[in-house]
């Protein structure tokens, strides 16, 4: 990957009913490409269910760090 960070697949190990949230999710935001560059950029490359599937990836990692560290990515920790 030359350094590259590489967002893609999710495994399909775990829960299926949650897999299937976050790629609902996922569709709707790719649906409005413009809200984020990230997304617009990888729709120029990739074809659409291949980035909702990143950008579900993308928020099932933001959503455990969430829940590991208790707090929004970029805010300062709980407690502290």
């Amino acid at each position: 990957t030359g350094g590259k960070v590489r967002t893609g697949a999710i495994s399909r190990r775990g829960d299926a009913y949650l897999r299937t949230l976050l790629i609902h999710g996922a569709r709707n935001l790719v649906r409005y490409p413009a809200r984020s560059k990230w997304i617009s950029e990888m729709l120029c490359r990739r074809p659409f269910n291949v980035v909702a599937v990143a950008v579900a990836h993308k928020l099932a990692k933001i959503a455990w760090a969430m829940a590991v560290r208790g707090s929004a990515p970029g805010s300062a920790p709980a407690g502290g």
